[in-house]
């Protein structure tokens, strides 16, 4: 109970939520750090899923790639590229680059892997189908299987988004911008309140991604598919899109 009081009175303390270091300020940084590592990885990977997807060519390279950088460890990527970051500029370079180099990372796979199976997925009559009204290739993937595909890929999305923005914390421990600062300054000052404070602030604001982003892709999705097609998106991408990966 008194961690329950002490992260409590940290949160509503006014000192708290002004100046630099404030809650608004922190949260602002955790979002446009996630924002920017997800459109970046939505920039790279959407377009090798759908090509991927609607070509059926160099799908085993592709997920293959997408899950050696699931596998890999999002706080060993930071240290990996932190020295060649630091040279490009010595104040990004370590506080912003490898982070947000890791969590683009981070979010390629299960964008790459939803794209490509949703894409792979669609019934192929209704592709000979549109081939067959004198649709080219482009037509086909832009009119007939993005749309249906879309609640795999805006699945593999919100995974990527909900991971980056659960993950974005790492950052603070090379002094990174955040909420994860709040993680490592109360361990520094040995303050429970600041720490589960931090905790309970990134958790809010990962549940609040998850909620969006599911907003978005029932917005997204046509009304004319079925219930199914949503259920397969949420099934695929509950482990990051995990089972999504051919055999």
């Amino acid at each position: 109970m008194e961690l329950i009081g002490e992260t409590v009175a940290w949160l509503t303390d006014p000192a708290n939520w002004q100046g630099a270091s404030g809650i608004p300020t922190r949260t602002l940084e955790h979002i446009v750090l996630s924002g920017s590592a997800l459109l970046i990885a939505i920039a790279i990977g959407l377009p090798i899923g759908l090509i991927v997807g609607h070509t059926r060519r160099g799908a085993t390279a592709a997920i293959n790639v997408a899950n050696i950088g699931r596998a890999l460890p999002t706080l060993a990527l930071i240290t990996l590229v932190l020295p060649l970051t630091v040279l490009i500029d010595p104040q990004l370079g370590f506080k912003v680059y490898p982070t947000l180099f890791a969590l683009v990372v981070l979010g390629l796979p299960p964008i790459v892997v939803n794209t490509y199976t949703g894409i792979s997925g669609v019934d192929a009559d209704l592709v000979e189908a549109a081939r067959g009204m004198g649709m080219t290739g482009r037509a086909v993937l832009r009119r007939v299987e993005i749309p249906v595909a879309i609640p795999v890929i805006s699945g593999g999305v919100r995974a990527a988004a909900t991971q980056i923005v659960a993950t974005a914390t790492l950052g603070a421990i090379f002094g990174g911008i955040g909420l994860g600062n709040y993680l490592t300054e109360g361990i520094a000052q040995n303050d429970d309140g600041m720490i589960f404070g931090g905790v309970v602030l990134v958790a809010i604001l990962a549940v609040a991604t998850e909620g969006l982003f599911t907003l978005i892709q029932r917005r997204l999705t046509s009304p004319g598919l079925t219930p199914a097609a949503v259920w397969m998106s949420r099934g695929r991408d509950a482990t990051g899109g995990a089972e999504a990966a051919p055999a």
